[in-house]
């Protein structure tokens, strides 16, 4: 038996679980000039709400955030502020997506992360993610040594080819197989790690997401799908900030509702008393 095809080892809950919030992005598609991990949505920056969705969530060890310059010594100011006891590193990314995953990968190895450690890499422009997602993640590595948050998709896929200057449709799946993705992708730290160091070798490596690593390197590797929800939105364009508000919005009142359903519960059972 291969190390790829090793099973992820069950109930190992003792293994570190690290977040990996990748906010080293440039934003060419938003506003060059307002780096989106920085906008405010809700009132607080679209980052911090990534970094608290992890750093509630009390089966998260640990976080790291990767950052590009421009922004570095803001996110630092808001951690130190904020006091976020699971940021153990901000570092520095680079010019695409996957530089930036291989720098978190890089600086977790000179960590001493052990090999079975369980890490979750999520978009910092992904603010809403929901515990139960990251939950699930946390969960599937108990099987599969790798897992997506992912999305039924409701609309028809096409799978195009060129033919002249046109695209040209290629094959149609089936609907119920197709799944838009989404953030935290999760995996054991060996194989994600393998699944780069395969992939660094290819000079036409150039995958857009983690998942696509361990797919196209790792074939053997099955991915599992976790459960994701329309209101794990990616912030790209100026035209998703108003989406996000409303889901800012809406979070809030469920907040409060709770809130006051605690305060209900709690002096209810103290006039029982």
């Amino acid at each position: 038996m291969t190390d790829n095809e090793t099973p992820a080892p069950r109930g190992a809950a003792s293994v570190p679980v690290v977040a990996v919030v990748l906010a080293a992005g440039f934003g060419t598609r938003f506003d060059p000039n307002n780096p989106k991990q920085l906008v405010s949505v809700g009132d607080r920056p679209i980052v911090a709400w990534s970094i608290e969705a992890f750093e509630s969530d009390p089966r998260v060890t640990d976080i790291v955030v990767v950052v590009n310059p421009r922004v570095r010594e803001a996110v630092e100011t808001l951690v130190e502020e904020a006091g976020y006891p699971k940021v153990r590193l901000i570092i520095d990314g680079g010019a695409e997506r996957v530089d930036s995953t291989m720098a978190s990968l890089d600086a977790l190895e000179a960590a001493g992360i052990p090999a079975d450690a369980k890490v979750l890499i999520h978009d910092a422009v992904r603010p809403f993610v929901e515990r139960s997602s990251i939950d699930g993640c946390i969960d599937a590595l108990d099987e599969y040594r790798a897992a997506t948050v992912a999305v039924a998709s409701t609309d028809t896929v096409l799978l195009t080819r060129d033919l002249g200057d046109r695209k040209v449709i290629a094959r149609v799946p089936d609907r119920p197989d197709t799944f838009r993705a989404q953030t935290p992708q999760a995996f054991r730290f060996s194989t994600i790690r393998d699944a780069y160091a395969k992939a660094s070798a290819d000079p036409d490596f150039h995958p857009t997401d983690d998942t696509r690593v361990v797919v196209d390197y790792l074939p053997d590797v099955p991915v599992a799908i976790v459960a994701g929800s329309e209101t794990n939105l990616k912030v790209t364009t100026l035209a998703d900030i108003p989406i996000a508000e409303r889901i800012a919005q809406d979070l809030a009142k469920e907040r409060a509702r709770a809130r006051m359903h605690e305060v209900l519960s709690g002096a209810a059972a103290r006039m029982r008393r």
